[in-house]
């Protein structure tokens, strides 16, 4: 079988594959449609969010979880590097499993793939994480996300990952 362009692939890992959505994936998480590939529980709310951060072509955008075949969650940043106040350049970064996938390290792996571009780029990688998400919070640490820059307006603690 020939490779496939990294758009289209993505990016792996020994249990994963980190695909960028395209244009029809964004079509039915919004338009609320089945695919035969997805997990009964995708997308959940918060694909549905990730949805509305999507830009063709753009590899800082989201992209599913896909675990033995099956679209299981997503994960991306939230669009390109911007310099931060200190003029490092900056990205934040979501993911999420459904509930069934949860609790195998399947998060872990694929946040540590993803921030290994950050780190390629030279792009420090922050998270927003609610304080009663201690699931969530252990994949940040387990990443090494290990600075708090306070909370957002929803309450969320804003954790950094230092450039590696």
């Amino acid at each position: 079988m020939a490779e496939q362009p990294e758009q289209r692939r993505g990016v792996g890992t020994a249990r994963l594959d980190l695909v960028l959505w395209d244009e029809a994936t964004v079509t039915a998480i919004r338009g609320e449609a089945r695919r035969p590939e997805w997990h009964p529980d995708f997308p959940r709310e918060d694909d549905r969010g990730a949805a509305t951060l999507w830009r063709d072509g753009d590899p800082w955008g989201p992209r599913s979880i896909v675990h033995e075949g099956l679209v299981v969650g997503s994960i991306g940043f939230f669009g390109p590097p911007e310099a931060a106040a200190d003029g490092t350049p900056e990205v934040e970064v979501g993911y999420g499993l459904v509930a069934s996938a949860r609790g195998h390290g399947l998060a872990t792996e694929a946040l540590g793939a993803l921030l290994q571009r950050a780190d390629a780029a030279r792009v420090r990688v922050r998270a927003s994480i609610a304080p009663d998400n201690a699931a969530s919070l252990r994949v940040a640490a387990k990443a090494g996300f290990t600075g708090v820059r306070g909370t957002t307006e929803d309450g969320e603690m804003v954790l950094v990952r230092p450039v590696r």
